[in-house]
């Protein structure tokens, strides 16, 4: 099935006025090398494609002039048969405005950002003592008698939490019955 699509200048225009205030929108640049570097290899495509799509859509905005082509109104007014037609339609486009969108996100994003950027720092701190902590025990394993050349005197002093407590358990198994 054919199907004709027949577009008026005018409505042309204002298509274009709204593809100009959302270029004015889409100023900001996008680090993609960074953006890249986060996202998971299981997710590659995805991104992949959104880029491409984003790519598209920039070059697109980058290729519309920065202000729309001038209406001839005086060549519709011969055109045009029915007296006056030309005169409302020009009258109503200019006096229409394009009202540009009003950000209300960035504030949240903002403040969801420092958030995060305070959550990453406490991560950070707690995860340099815990490296610390583990360096200590990485440098015990690294001192200590070989498991296969040890008594049971040198692993109570390596790990004293295997050494037995006969005074409070007396009898062997050296475990209360309830934990066997």
């Amino acid at each position: 099935m054919l199907s004709v699509r027949v577009v008026h200048p005018v409505s042309t225009n204002i298509s274009r006025l709204g593809r100009m205030a959302g270029r004015r929108a889409a100023l900001k640049a996008i680090d993609w090398l960074a953006f890249a570097e986060r996202i998971p290899p299981n997710q590659r495509g995805m991104f992949n494609s959104m880029k491409t799509r984003s790519d598209a859509i920039s070059a697109k905005l980058a290729s519309l002039p920065e202000a729309p082509a001038a209406i001839d109104w005086a060549y519709y007014r011969g055109v045009v048969a029915k007296p006056g037609m030309v005169d409302e339609f020009e009258k109503k486009f200019s006096a229409l405005k394009v009202p540009e969108p009003v950000d209300t996100q960035t504030n949240a994003i903002n403040a969801q950002e420092a958030e995060a950027n305070k959550n990453a720092v406490t991560y950070v701190e707690a995860s340099k003592g815990r490296i610390a902590s583990y360096e200590k025990e990485l440098e015990k394993f690294k001192s200590m008698i070989p498991f296969d050349q040890m008594t049971i005197e040198d692993l109570n002093a390596v790990f004293p939490e295997t050494t037995l407590d006969k005074a409070k358990h007396p009898y062997w198994p050296h475990k209360p019955i309830a934990e066997l």
